[in-house]
């Protein structure tokens, strides 16, 4: 159900006396203080039973709003609105669509067709490669997304212009990922705060009291996310953070060397946790590191990895840390984006990740 939003005050109609162009949904919403969604349910008098759960004073609201502005329904608006393909688009911002199998976003894409098909809709996957790829994406490739009814969007790093325009423009649209910075963006995401807090709470029970956390130097949301489970996991068990606590690399390979990690467990540093990114430029980086500097592990450095190990490491020891649940997911991205598709009010949770214990943590040496 729509939760009241701030109104206008009475006297204060958005829409001016002498305008010349047709008034919008989005004032009816404004003014009414409720989503353009709940305007267009109550405004189109649908007979399917979707409008059931909008309350009688919020219909009054909206009407009243209607009859204020004097909006009136875009009959070409309506023709276009009802017809739907029954297709949801896909689109990636890397440079290349990832259906390598062992790509880490290739089980986000299982669990999307899945669900997809279980709710009745087709998928078209857009790369905006014609565009110059990721580094690139612009107005014409976004513009293409609107071949389909909604669209999911995938990607660390997104063009918020872009998205934004969309969004304002009513296209139903959903990130895979958390992107609260993005006003009125709908999204899914992992509860990677928790988890990681988990990761440093099984780090302390093994008696750790200076773990050092290596991660990219950028602000995506999942790396900021990571961060704030780990500093929250250092305060629930009492470890002083500090700023040499986090250590942000640009260029983890070289600047995470093995004389570093030599310098970092000498002044008592007894385990290191790494962020998983789309590179897995930062556990590659620390478990190399840790070989060169020729430590054991876990006997002389205990390792944690916030997420899964790149699919060319994974061979390897399995890392203690957790495991994100991609298929879970690209299945709940769907379910949003057909909800909003459908013009219904929707919000999909956080979805858990499961810890795993893993074979490179120990308990911590003892200082002689």
């Amino acid at each position: 159900m729509d939760q009241p939003k701030k109104r206008a005050k009475p006297g204060r109609n958005p829409a001016s006396a002498s305008r010349t162009s047709r008034p919008r949904q989005a004032e009816v919403a404004e003014l009414a203080g409720v989503s353009q969604a709940t305007v267009s349910l109550v405004l189109s008098a649908r007979g399917d039973g979707r409008a059931a759960a909008i309350s009688e004073e919020t219909r009054q609201r909206v009407h009243e709003a209607a009859r204020s502005l004097g909006y009136v329904p875009d009959p070409a608006a309506r023709r276009l609105a009802a017809a739907r393909n029954n297709l949801l688009g896909v689109f990636s911002f890397t440079a290349t669509f990832p259906t390598d199998v062992q790509h880490s976003y290739y089980p986000f894409l299982v669990g999307v067709e899945q669900e997809a098909a279980a709710q009745g809709y087709d998928l078209v996957l857009f790369t905006g490669s014609s565009s110059g790829g990721a580094g690139a994406v612009g107005p014409e490739a976004l513009s293409r997304v609107r071949l389909a009814d909604g669209c999911l969007f995938l990607g660390r790093h997104v063009p918020r212009a872009e998205l934004k325009r969309l969004v304002a423009d009513g296209f139903p649209v959903v990130h895979l990922g958390r992107r609260e910075e993005l006003e009125g963006l709908a999204w899914v995401g992992a509860d990677y705060v928790s988890a990681s807090r988990e990761v440093v709470g099984h780090l302390s029970e093994l008696g750790h009291r200076r773990i050092v956390l290596v991660r990219e130097d950028d602000d995506a949301p999942p790396s900021t996310d990571r961060q704030q489970g780990f500093l929250d996991g250092l305060a629930a068990a009492d470890i002083a953070g500090g700023p040499g606590a986090v250590l942000r690399c640009a260029d983890p390979m070289r600047e995470l060397t093995a004389q570093r990690v030599r310098t970092l467990v000498a002044d008592g540093v007894t385990a290191f946790v790494a962020e998983e990114t789309d590179t897995g430029a930062a556990w590659r980086a620390l478990t190399t590191a840790v070989r060169e500097a020729g430590l054991s592990c876990p006997g002389d450095v205990s390792l944690g990895l916030l997420g899964s190990p790149p699919a060319d490491l994974a061979a390897q020891r399995v890392p203690m840390g957790f495991d994100i649940p991609r298929h879970r997911l690209g299945a709940a991205a769907v379910r949003l984006l057909a909800a909003l598709v459908a013009g219904e009010e929707a919000r999909e949770p956080l979805v858990a990740c499961e810890f795993r214990a893993g074979e490179t943590a120990g308990p911590a040496i003892k200082s002689p």
